[in-house]
């Protein structure tokens, strides 16, 4: 999806559809009221009828309105003023875009940045509009073809001009790249997107974009670095397993960087420990932590950020095998550290153990988050709206939550605090990697912080918000938007990037 500038009104603006906005104090905005007056009242008479929606993200389609040039108005509700925050107009939005797909328009006009959004200045409502927009017009292709009578995407987005608008279309375009790239990655079939095809991605995106390098491990080179704990977890799996570093470097040479690293179990069967087999199948989407990194890489190499940023991504295949790591095996990680399996389905934290002291060693940041498809917990405490947060900095809590505000892309945190490590001390080792069912989420954040010492370091587990269970949704992209919004926080704001 494109997005321009016109500075045509909206009757006359010649797109296959207007996109409107109507909030439940039912009061026209100056587009809308435009658009009836020059139909000679036919919103009104449509409004006081009752056929006009008002509740957020509901959506009516209008052919032929008399007097306006567009072929189509689409008016979406966009609730309360009250409670209309950034998350909820993102919402009503997207609901706005999958209603304009199915319409079949391919080209049209927005207004919705029309209506007031609390705690939301207005570059940060045209960025929310675009990629709402996007969002909404999303439809997986790359292993099912759409059929021949299918809606053709909405390809050409315009937005009344205005100071700065067309350099937040710019932002949001970008931004939605990264998004799109992590939806793509996560939509992907196991058979496909495996760990070879992540290393690849990587490759191709780092040939693609001016400055950004890539750096791939194998099983001999983490062998060598006694990265035990994160070969131990693909070892039953046909696939090889791989360490993907990607960097850019936009700030100064001598800058620490800021790193993010991610969990790309690009299946995950539970290994010997099987899981149930219902909803197996949507264990592709547990490599969506490193579906995510390397999408903020992808927007962080299209917006140019002046900053240092690295992205480390364990990509690795946990399956059932002779071979595979088992129950009570003791495991020594990379720091040294003895790890007791309990449950090889609680893997994602093994790779991750070795993936974040690799990235202490060697990438030496000045800030890392990691970001996975961690726990069934999370989903259990905060359902599908929030990402969880752990860390023990207070400072890169409150910056890594601003941002998910602002970027409708919210996160929660939640504790880490010491009385929690003794549920992981086993007599046999170091650590064993569960804690049990009490605090599930909490107990896996402690096991990772015990490889992040002296480190400030923070972990998203997003395996909420990553994709919602049991529906035949496609991967949500999230957290793409809340991890840009934070890194350019870090870089001087959006300034630095419209500059």
């Amino acid at each position: 999806m494109q997005f321009t500038t016109t500075q045509d009104s909206p009757v006359s603006v010649g797109s296959d559809c207007l996109v409107l906005g109507l909030c439940e104090d039912r009061q026209f905005g100056p587009g809308m009221a435009a658009v009836d007056q020059a139909s000679d009242g036919f919103l009104t008479r449509l409004l006081e009828s009752g056929d006009l929606p008002t509740k957020s993200g509901k959506t009516v389609l209008l052919h032929a309105v008399p007097g306006i040039a567009a072929a189509r108005v689409l008016v979406t509700g966009l609730g309360k003023a009250e409670k209309r925050d950034g998350v909820a107009f993102y919402n009503a939005v997207r609901a706005a875009g999958k209603a304009l797909r199915q319409s079949r328009a391919t080209s049209a006009h927005c207004l919705l940045t029309e209506a007031e959004v609390a705690d939301c200045d207005s570059p940060t409502q045209i960025r929310l509009a675009a990629l709402g927009l996007a969002h909404g017009n999303y439809v997986y292709t790359a292993t099912k073809k759409p059929a021949a009578d299918a809606a053709p995407p909405t390809e050409q987005v315009s937005f009344a001009d205005g100071d700065g608008v067309q350099a937040q279309l710019a932002v949001a375009h970008s931004i939605y790249q990264g998004i799109e790239r992590c939806r793509d990655l996560g939509d992907l079939p196991p058979n496909l997107c495996n760990p070879q095809y992540l290393a690849d991605s990587a490759r191709a995106m780092a040939e693609h974009h001016d400055g950004l390098d890539v750096e791939i491990l194998d099983e001999q080179k983490m062998t060598e670095l006694k990265m035990h704990s994160l070969l131990a977890v693909g070892q039953g799996s046909a696939n090889e397993s791989y360490l993907i570093h990607l960097s850019w470097r936009g700030g100064n040479a001598d800058d620490a960087p800021l790193a993010l690293v991610g969990k790309g179990i690009t299946f995950d069967t539970g290994g010997i420990s099987l899981k149930p087999r219902d909803l197996m199948e949507q264990m592709k989407f547990d490599m969506c932590g490193a579906a995510t990194a390397i999408g903020v890489m992808e927007a962080v190499a299209r917006l140019k950020l002046p900053l240092n940023v690295d992205c480390v991504v364990a990509a690795v295949e946990n399956m059932p095998d002779g071979k595979a790591y088992r129950p009570g095996d003791v495991i020594t990680t990379m720091s040294g550290k003895t790890v007791e399996v309990h449950n090889t389905d609680a893997e994602g934290r093994m790779i991750l153990a070795d993936a974040l002291t690799w990235t202490g060693k060697f990438v030496k940041p000045s800030a890392m988050v990691d970001i996975a498809t961690l726990t069934g917990a999370c989903v259990v405490a905060l359902g599908h709206h929030a990402s969880g947060i752990m860390t023990h900095d207070d400072a890169l809590a409150d910056e890594l939550l601003s941002a998910g505000t602002r970027a409708a892309d919210r996160g929660w945190r939640l504790p880490l605090w010491d009385d929690y490590q003794e549920q992981i001390d086993t007599p046999f080792a170091d650590m064993k990697n569960i804690g049990g069912m009490p605090a599930g989420s909490v107990t896996a954040g402690c096991f990772l912080s015990r490889f992040t010492e002296g480190q400030t370091w923070a972990h998203l587990d997003i395996a909420g918000s990553a994709w919602q269970w049991g529906k035949p949704e496609s991967a949500t992209g999230r957290p793409v938007g809340m991890l840009v919004q934070w890194l350019v926080d870090r870089a001087g704001g959006w300034g630095v990037v419209e500059g």
